[in-house]
């Protein structure tokens, strides 16, 4: 019994690191355009970009439900599990962080829960169903949204201010930015905070400290979901200022207009996939969006070599992490065992 709170507590700490360490490198998604548009200074965004995940992470609980019970089955998972599972998402957040290269959080979670799952239980774990439906099928259509929204609402921006004085609407979308700015950083919240809630309820129910509700019902407690908002404010206020640099400068040189149409955009298709359960890549959707802003104007205003190297990071984040999360439990279960 001892040993087992041991590892559960281990699991739970390992859990709200992970939590800070998306907070810390997901900032970007919030406030790269506000801070490359020169809005806010980039201690501003920090403080305006926490507030507002904080309030995100206070929104709901369908994302938690999705990734604590949607996708494997709880009853199947041990504390094991999901430590290599978590730890395998933090090493692979740290090497892309390391890269500069915006990456998903989300699909490193769900890559080390699938791969430490299947070497433990095997294929009938997984929820293949709610796999493919919200993560697979999403992993490939959000992006083409992101890209299209922020495509076609520059498009009708560009076409509506097409006489207008530039200097005008500049002074115009600095102001509307900080509302695109906010939307932004509460669909993150709202959207990846939810993950961590989802592993810690998944980490208290194999530990014993909680029982399903009457009727089997993946229930979130109120001090996790708390938890988890503060420690993704926090790691929004310490900022990933590589991941900043790449996507509020090297993607393309954005203005305030081109960063109102992005966060819209963005916001808009995250906020509508918390709401129904589907944990979207946040980095997927903001990134997407810039590049469809940066082609309405000109396809040489996006660099894409930068994308490149983007889109092989998003690739191989989901195999990378369950060949990683696959591997420790592997070696771990052989040590003990021996």
């Amino acid at each position: 019994m001892a040993i087992t709170l041991l590892i559960l507590i281990a699991v739970i700490i390992a859990a709200l690191v992970f939590e800070y360490i998306n907070g810390f490198l997901d900032c970007a998604n919030a406030i790269a355009t506000v801070v490359s548009t020169k809005v806010l200074s980039p201690k501003q965004a920090v403080l305006f970009g926490a507030a507002f995940e904080f309030i995100g992470a206070l929104t709901g609980t369908h994302i938690a439900k999705t990734i604590g019970a949607g996708i494997v089955n709880p009853d199947l998972i041990t504390l094991t599990v999901i430590f290599c599972a978590i730890f395998s998402a933090i090493l692979w957040g740290l090497l892309v962080w390391h890269f500069g290269l915006p990456s998903s959080s989300s699909h490193a979670m769900i890559g080390g829960l699938l791969g430490a799952s299947l070497v433990k239980a095997g294929p009938e774990v997984v929820n293949f169903h709610n796999l493919i439906e919200k993560i697979i099928i999403p992993m490939f259509t959000s992006p083409v949204l992101g890209f299209c929204a922020g495509f076609m609402l520059m498009l009708i921006l560009v076409r509506i201010f097409l006489k207008a004085n530039p200097q005008k609407i500049n002074k115009k979308f600095r102001k509307l930015q900080l509302v695109s700015s906010a939307l932004m950083a509460l669909s993150h919240g709202s959207n990846d905070a939810q993950k961590t809630m989802g592993i810690i309820t998944l980490s208290l129910l194999a530990g014993g400290v909680l029982h399903k509700a009457p009727g089997g019902e993946f229930e979130i407690p109120l001090y996790v979901i708390v938890a988890c908002a503060v420690t993704m404010a926090a790691g929004t206020m310490n900022g990933g200022w590589k991941i900043i640099k790449t996507m509020g400068h090297k993607i393309i040189k954005l203005k305030p207009i081109h960063g109102f149409a992005a966060e819209t955009s963005a916001a808009g298709i995250i906020l509508t996939a918390s709401q129904v359960g589907i944990p979207l890549s946040t980095t997927h959707v903001i990134s997407t969006s810039i590049m469809g802003v940066g082609s309405a104007l000109h396809a040489h205003a996006v660099k894409w070599s930068i994308v490149k190297n983007i889109v092989v990071a998003w690739v191989l984040t989901i195999p990378i992490c369950m060949a990683l999360s696959a591997g420790m439990y592997y070696s771990i279960y052989h040590i003990i065992v021996k």
